[in-house]
């Protein structure tokens, strides 16, 4: 099987997760990169030709693209669509739950055969709204990229991402902590390269015991839906490391995640939260954090979701694939 990624390269510095995801796929499947730059509406001629029909359809190539939001679908309206063609083609939405920016190309034409979405529950809508088959591929994390830590963990509390206004201010938050008795590292240093920001993350996550982390609910932003919440990155790679999630967690983590991967604190009054923090930090142990490992390994690998979209889509998995999955498994 020979298949081509079209990746939309999003602006913004939070896209590290993903660009891994399309790294590690290519590298899974031998396949090859098509990268565009997402740099607003797509041309008149682009939305035309989702109207032009589907041909002939090649044996032996196909085309799977990861959007960051379903607006940069359109992008797919190349060419390559037409000449010489995909005998099957996947969308998988990561930022799905925009289900108010669907191109025409999602609407009722013929050129994808399968929708897959990262937020459970919004399949009927998406259904709906395109008529096509929709499943969940759930937020990820490449796993193998966190080795076992057995190590004592000198940060106590992690700041990742953005975080509602009481815990915002890393310096009123460090000095906190400190009257505390805990140890707060702030957020990670930033990059250009999207990869140097995930290597970042993840050094930080490997000397934290937990980390911060709200739901957009309780730290909306511009760039943040409104009235749905839903899970991100940081959750998958906090897990991954093995630290203890603590903030509040969307309404998605009860289908993704399990219990004892995140603790619960007040997002307005840090007064009640250091209290249940402080007991979290002097009750942590290298047992516990490696057990998060191994349950983020066996349940949020982004090799599972590539693994179910090959049985959805009908697609022998890469040999390359069903080894590194037996390899997570032991």
């Amino acid at each position: 099987m020979k298949l081509d990624l079209l990746y939309v390269r999003p602006g913004g510095s939070g896209w590290g997760p993903v660009t891994e995801l399309v790294q590690l796929t290519a590298r899974l499947f031998d396949a090859r990169i098509i990268e565009v730059d997402d740099v607003g509406e797509v041309s008149p001629l682009r939305k035309a030709a989702s109207f032009l029909p589907r041909l002939a359809r090649p044996t032996g190539r196909h085309l799977l693209v990861i959007a960051s939001n379903p607006a940069v679908v359109a992008y797919m309206t190349h060419p390559r669509l037409w000449f010489p063609g995909y005998e099957t083609t996947a969308v998988w939405i990561i930022d799905s739950f925009w289900t108010d920016r669907t191109p025409s190309i999602m609407r009722g034409r013929p050129h994808i055969d399968h929708l897959f979405i990262t937020d459970p529950g919004l399949e009927g809508e998406w259904h709906a709204q395109t008529n096509l088959p929709v499943d969940v591929l759930a937020w990820g994390a490449d796993t193998s990229k966190f080795a076992l830590s057995w190590e004592p963990r000198p940060t106590d509390l992690l700041r990742l991402g953005r975080q509602p206004d009481a815990w915002d201010d890393d310096e009123v938050t460090r000095t906190g902590a400190a009257r505390h008795g805990l140890r707060f590292e702030g957020r990670p240093s930033m990059s250009h390269d999207p990869l140097v920001n995930q290597q970042n993350v993840r050094e930080a996550l490997l000397r934290s015991k937990m980390v911060l982390a709200f739901s957009n609910l309780v730290s909306p932003a511009s760039y943040t839906h409104p009235t749905r919440e839903y899970l991100t990155g940081r959750w998958m790679d906090a897990l991954g490391a093995g630290c203890l999630v603590a903030g509040a967690a969307p309404a998605a983590a009860r289908e993704t995640l399990w219990n004892g991967s995140t603790l619960e604190i007040s997002p307005v009054r840090r007064s009640e939260a250091w209290p249940v923090l402080v007991q979290a930090a002097d009750s942590w142990n290298a047992l516990d954090a490696v057990t998060r490992q191994l349950q983020a390994r066996d349940r949020l690998d982004w090799r599972l979701r590539l693994l179910d979209a090959c049985v959805m889509m009908g697609w022998p998995p890469p040999t390359l694939l069903t080894e590194q999955l037996d390899q997570t498994a032991i």
